[in-house]
């Protein structure tokens, strides 16, 4: 059965953002140019703008870029991936907007839930990094184990100005190791 897909462009402060709804629920949301940006084929959107899906993201993006705090919960959301990544993924919708947590933690939830004694940061980053809907399950909330903005699908500039719209304020960049951190106790 073929998979009828809907686009919509948005612009943020962020860049462009690319929306799609599969199935009445929102499948993918890119910002334009990030690593893992999908490759879709044109035949596979079937239209484009206003569906109820993509309103009610529009509606939920305008009011976090106004400074509101809307919870991914609002949303129907249908990420595709490994049942890992799902549940990295759900993690990910319980930090608190203006919060952060870190690979680390991730790992130890993910492990205790398994009942596993533990569970690779690695596997978790690699599952933050593949999120198919950036900002509203936010992955840009989740740091290395020492504060640092570690890699971001987007950018790692992109993600400081997300947190920071949050109101994360930043360190400058150790010297020498390029790498910024938060202004948080570590």
């Amino acid at each position: 059965m073929e998979q009828i897909l809907y686009a919509m462009r948005y612009d943020s402060p962020v860049g462009q953002l690319l929306l799609v709804e599969k199935e009445n629920a929102l499948a993918g949301l890119w910002i334009e140019g990030q690593k893992y940006y999908p490759a879709f084929r044109p035949e596979e959107i079937k239209g484009h703008g206003h569906t109820e899906v993509l309103t009610r993201a529009k509606d939920w993006l305008d009011r976090y870029f106004a400074g509101k705090r809307p919870y991914a919960g609002e949303l129907a959301l249908a990420p595709s991936g490994s049942e890992f990544r799902k549940e990295v993924w759900k993690l990910l919708c319980d930090i608190p907007y203006g919060e952060v947590t870190t690979y680390g933690e991730i790992a130890r939830k993910i492990a205790l839930q398994r009942g596993r004694e533990k569970v690779s940061a690695r596997a978790v980053g690699g599952a933050v990094g593949h999120n198919p809907i950036s900002i509203i399950i936010p992955c840009h909330r989740v740091v290395g184990w020492n504060g640092c903005l570690t890699g971001y699908a987007g950018g790692v500039e992109k993600k400081e100005k997300l947190l920071a719209l949050e109101g994360l304020e930043m360190k400058t960049p150790r010297p020498g190791t390029g790498k910024i951190y938060l202004d948080m106790d570590i």
